[in-house]
């Protein structure tokens, strides 16, 4: 009987494994509505979510294809002022608003990806920072749909059978769902072959263009997706807020984003739960610093970049190949302690 090829075996075995980690993960969130102290602190697991769902969306286009975007934040914004301009305006359904917000970003960046993915490095990053500069002033002047730098207030929240989600304990069950929803399909996303196609030109563009992937196609398809995601955690945040305000979008918010990528793990399907964690908890425990708020955090991150390249996540990774290596040395040699194990070079002498 013919057998399956060991990669396949192989990945479908990591899959599992990713799959019950987040199965393990989400049922321990579960405990945060009966720890938190107050709605506060509550909120605090709410835009963990949001934040989750934001950072893994640009950890697609980033860590995935290898593309530097600095519009994620605009893409956030422009998710939530669709939703929440249709919804204020025109008195359109919140969840409507919020598959529009979805595909109308989707839309948009896939018309920007095709003018800017063209583009390598620095070119690239400059390309979607002047996209990110355009919606910004447009945030402010678009003053009859916006509220311009006011901001757009009465926002509706949204609705599930006639109950409002309209406190922190109401809609962290939506987030959390949200949340779930979305990583498991990264995780099926990054183990399948589109996946694999996608991270291909992370590794190599050129060499995946000689495997018969057409780079172009799939970075703008990456970069819509990614987009899209942002847009549905803006909708998300837009509508538990029941405001917004160009202030939350700017370029400072893109910058940030992209620092996170690389805190958590850029690549790394679990790196974008520890920037979300960074990302929504580090503020919060340095306000009392208030006029050194922002140089101890900027301090942290760049002590976690120098002794952790490859982010958060890479402390797992280099646990589980440490593990590996006394493993296989056991295995080598069962019978030697293994403080006490040598190696015999080739010429008959032995080394520590």
């Amino acid at each position: 009987m013919p057998t399956q090829p060991r990669t396949s075996s192989f990945a479908g075995h990591r899959l599992d494994r990713h799959r019950w980690t987040l199965f393990a993960v989400w049922v321990l969130a579960l405990v945060w509505p009966l720890v938190a102290p107050n709605d506060y602190v509550l909120s605090l697991g709410v835009y963990f979510f949001i934040n989750l769902i934001l950072i893994a969306s640009l950890n697609v286009i980033m860590g995935w294809t290898g593309q530097v975007s600095l519009a994620h934040a605009a893409f956030y914004g422009l998710g939530a002022y669709v939703s929440g301009v249709l919804n204020t305006r025109w008195g359109i359904s919140p969840w409507l608003g919020t598959i529009a917000a979805i595909a109308a970003v989707g839309g948009v960046a896939a018309f920007v990806g095709w003018a800017t993915l063209r583009l390598r490095g620095p070119y690239l990053s400059m390309g979607t920072l002047g996209f990110s500069g355009i919606l910004s002033v447009l945030f402010v002047e678009l003053v009859p749909l916006t509220g311009g730098p006011n901001g757009l207030a009465g926002i509706e929240p949204y609705e599930v059978f006639g109950y409002a989600l309209d406190t922190p304990g109401r809609f962290f069950w939506f987030a959390w769902l949200v949340g779930a929803l979305v990583t498991w399909l990264l995780i099926n996303l990054f183990c399948s072959v589109p996946g694999r196609s996608l991270r291909a030109i992370e590794g190599s563009e050129i060499g995946a263009n000689t495997l018969g992937v057409n780079t172009f196609r799939a970075k703008v398809i990456a970069f819509s997706l990614s987009a899209g995601m942002a847009g549905l955690a803006g909708a998300m945040y837009a509508h538990f807020n029941q405001f917004a305000s160009p202030e939350t979008f700017g370029f400072f918010a893109s910058v940030l984003l992209v620092v996170m990528v690389a805190l958590g793990g850029v690549g790394s399907l679990w790196g974008p739960v520890f920037g979300a964690l960074v990302l929504t908890c580090v503020p919060e425990l340095l306000r009392r610093f208030q006029d050194s708020e922002l140089l101890i955090f900027g301090l942290c991150m760049i002590v976690v970049l120098l002794y952790l390249p490859g982010g958060i996540s890479s402390l797992g990774q280099r646990f589980g190949r440490a593990r590996q290596r006394k493993h296989l040395v056991k295995e080598a040699d069962p019978s030697k302690p293994l403080r006490n194990l040598k190696m015999e070079s080739p010429n008959g002498t032995v080394g520590h």
